[in-house]
């Protein structure tokens, strides 16, 4: 029997050749993962204020200047990470709790059903190439209403996949409101955060979220789901805290 080994590299983020933050991360769908972060960290807000990319590979990861014209200091300072971001920790590192809960926009936009729910949750196993061989990668899908898959991204890291998954999203032009995200982790707040901040409307997980995580989705209006059995998903507003 061989086993094959999920790949976790030192992602040095730089804006503009200036230390932002450094993640640990699958070095692959760097491009992705680069704008995903940027966008979903607020320094940009556009797809097109990241107008240049310069990866260059290290001993043991990756360097990946952003080059990013309009970014100013005080923005960098408001969310520069001061520890490393660890593969299961979305937001480590951020040195104020502003930048660790920020504000998010509200979110409107269509809901899945029950049904759709439960076929992207199905369907996403077999959509995970990378967690077939090594069995420890996590993955972020972005399904239709319907619950037909349109982009699924994976990562040692789950925060790491939804990066790279709105990062793909982004390059693709994807409307936010034209389906739902689907994780193969549990909800903590740092997905709610993500999905809300890209726009989608709605959120759903192999697991529950937690008491933050739900109260973060309700404020944003981020509709979020989780399986609880076999064709069964409870939805936000069927959870206690």
């Amino acid at each position: 029997m061989h086993w094959h080994l999920a790949e976790e590299a030192a992602i040095g983020f730089l804006i503009n050749g200036q230390t932002f933050a450094v993640m640990m991360a699958t070095p692959s769908e760097l491009e992705d993962f680069a704008l995903g972060f940027l966008f979903t960290e607020q320094i940009i807000a556009h797809a097109s204020e990241l107008t240049g990319l310069r990866i260059m590979p290290l001993e043991d990861g990756f360097s990946i200047n952003c080059i990013v014209p309009g970014v100013t200091g005080e923005t960098m300072e408001k969310r520069r990470r001061t520890l490393t971001g660890r593969s299961g920790c979305g937001i480590c590192g951020a040195e104020t709790l502003g930048a660790a809960l920020p504000r998010l926009p509200s979110v409107t936009g269509p809901h899945p059903n029950s049904s759709a729910v439960l076929t992207a949750l199905a369907s996403l196993p077999a959509l995970q190439p990378l967690n077939a061989r090594n069995h420890s990668t996590h993955a972020a899908g972005f399904f239709g209403h319907d619950g037909a898959p349109v982009l699924v991204r994976e990562d040692v890291g789950r925060h790491n996949a939804l990066d790279k998954l709105i990062g793909a999203l982004l390059r693709a032009d994807t409307k936010p409101q034209s389906g739902f995200f689907v994780i193969s982790s549990r909800m903590s707040v740092e997905m709610v955060q993500k999905a809300a901040i890209f726009g989608a409307p709605f959120l759903a997980s192999v697991s529950a979220p937690t008491g933050l995580a739900l109260r973060t989705a309700r404020k944003a209006g981020l509709g979020v789901a989780a399986r609880a059995g076999d064709g069964i998903v409870l939805f936000g507003d069927q959870f206690d805290e």
